[in-house]
């Protein structure tokens, strides 16, 4: 069983989301039900409320997406289990008495959330309520077309925030009904598609995990919950992977591909499906920019982050919604949503003008005459130094694993190489000060960590008690310098 921070696999779901309330005071829950609610739900009166969510592990999704602008309310189920039909309609009646104009549920396309959420919405017509749902399947994942038809993914998230403001720009024109609102969202979750790339399970509270891949191995296509993708292959290089994504995403022979031309504007949503760093993720969104850009494809907005999860699944998703000027306008819309990202209302792109670096003062002292050791002397003397450091490689590493991180030896190995190809392309220079000056600048530039920066203090220092003197009691005063300069 996998290891996970919780205080009992039965009511990790509960305490997630009492944790959230508990840190947002705009969240309130629904005594006896897994619902959370808008702490200002008298704001919902003459408006249609929205209502989603679902199997709980899949954070921020979906109770971090409610507040003004966004969700009315969501509905938790255990995780990865559908929410109970009780709870559903008791947050349908929570917003009808508190004065809704009507009830639009968004709910991703699993078997459970439908029955449940439907079962839910006859009850609630029955007792008079005006309910309607909305089905997001965005998944870009199977060649042929599956019965239950295509899973719904991170896209979902979009769909929330275009649903809150269609219902605002809606309501705002006389006459504008519930059913002319489903219509503009259902158009909406029909222009995007979502694709997943894992390169490790996920396991729920309690269990092994969901599947297996070998350590050399990632999977693409797979589901929220660990359902099997469409394709295992080798672990390849990010630009690449994301090459793969977008190719099979956009695949004409893919029945649940999304047609992208050039000159389409989209939304995309580098998604990290829990696990993967924010080193990685931020390679993949560079990697998705490039290769929109090369398919002439303009990306409107980049969202970048965690927005719909695995539990700890180390994978990512990418999501393309294409918009209008329109459509970006629901997107850029301000909400109060603690989980939806303060987004630039900006393209992205890989073309950003870079600020220039300022140049260094060119030296007005003249170059000091070659009063020390010639530099074919210097040069042998600093290559029996490289060659004694890149012999001491491991044995450096080995003694810095008992004391640190296990590195010593490979950032001095680092170094003595940067000096070796320095000196191939030019004879160091005869005048003691400018020769430390130059292996200062050397070390900083090339050698990294703390190492780099303490030989460059040193070497600094040490080369302004060296200038205009070679004596032997000069290079005496150049290291009690440098080590002054180290120990300050």
């Amino acid at each position: 069983v996998s290891k996970k921070l919780v205080n009992s696999v039965a009511e990790c779901a509960d305490d997630a989301l009492a944790g959230l309330v508990a840190c947002n005071a705009g969240i309130r829950l629904l005594r006896g039900h897994r619902v959370a609610l808008r702490a200002d739900l008298d704001a919902v009166r003459g408006r249609v409320a929205l209502l989603s969510g679902g199997g709980s592990g899949h954070e921020p999704a979906h109770a971090g997406y409610i507040g003004k602008g966004m969700l009315t309310g969501v509905v938790a189920g255990a995780v990865f289990a559908s929410p109970a039909v009780g709870s559903v309609l008791a947050a349908i009646r929570a917003v009808t008495r508190a004065g809704a104009a009507g009830t639009l549920l968004i709910v991703k396309n699993y078997t459970g959330d439908r029955l449940n959420f439907g079962l839910a919405l006859e009850r609630a017509r029955a007792e008079g309520a005006d309910v309607r749902m909305v089905v997001v399947g965005d998944d870009s994942a199977f060649a042929a077309p599956k019965k239950a038809g295509r899973r719904g993914l991170c896209g979902t998230v979009l769909v929330h925030k275009a649903s809150a403001r269609a219902v605002a720009g809606a309501l705002a024109e006389e006459g504008a009904s519930l059913e002319e609102i489903v219509k503009v969202v259902s158009a909406a979750t029909k222009a995007m598609g979502t694709l997943g790339l894992s390169l490790s399970p996920c396991s729920v509270p309690g269990s092994q995990p969901t599947f297996q891949l070998a350590h050399d191995e990632m999977e693409l296509g797979l589901g929220i919950h660990g359902e099997a993708g469409v394709r295992r292959m080798k672990v390849v290089p990010a630009d690449e992977a994301v090459e793969t994504m977008l190719a099979h995403m956009t695949d004409p022979g893919n029945a649940s591909r999304l047609a992208l031309r050039p000159g389409d504007s989209v939304v995309l949503v580098v998604n990290n499906l829990g696990g993967l760093s924010y080193l990685e993720l931020g390679i993949v969104a560079g990697a998705a920019v490039r290769a929109l850009e090369s398919r002439g494809v303009r990306v409107s907005r980049a969202m970048v982050g965690s927005f719909m999860t695995a539990l700890e699944m180390a994978g990512v998703s990418l999501t393309l919604m294409l918009v209008d000027e329109e459509l970006l306008r629901l997107i850029d819309a301000k909400t109060t949503a603690v989980a939806w990202p303060n987004l630039a209302a900006a393209p992205a792109t890989s073309q950003r003008e870079e600020v220039p670096a300022p140049q260094e003062d060119v030296e007005t002292v003249q170059p000091e005459p070659s009063t020390g050791p010639g530099g074919q002397r210097a040069r042998l003397v600093l290559e029996h130094v490289c060659s004694a450091l890149l012999r001491m490689e491991d044995k450096l590493n080995e003694l810095d694993r008992a004391a640190g991180d296990g590195d010593c030896g490979h950032t001095h190995a680092r170094a003595a190489r940067a000096i070796q190809e320095w000196m191939r392309g030019r004879p160091p220079p005869a005048a003691p000060a400018q020769l430390l000056s130059a292996l200062a600048d050397l070390m900083l530039e090339e050698m990294g960590g703390s190492s780099g920066v303490l030989y460059g203090l040193f070497l600094t220092a040490a080369a302004q008690a060296l200038r205009g003197r070679s004596d032997l009691p000069a290079w005496a005063d150049a290291v009690d310098a440098g080590i002054a300069a180290m120990q300050r």
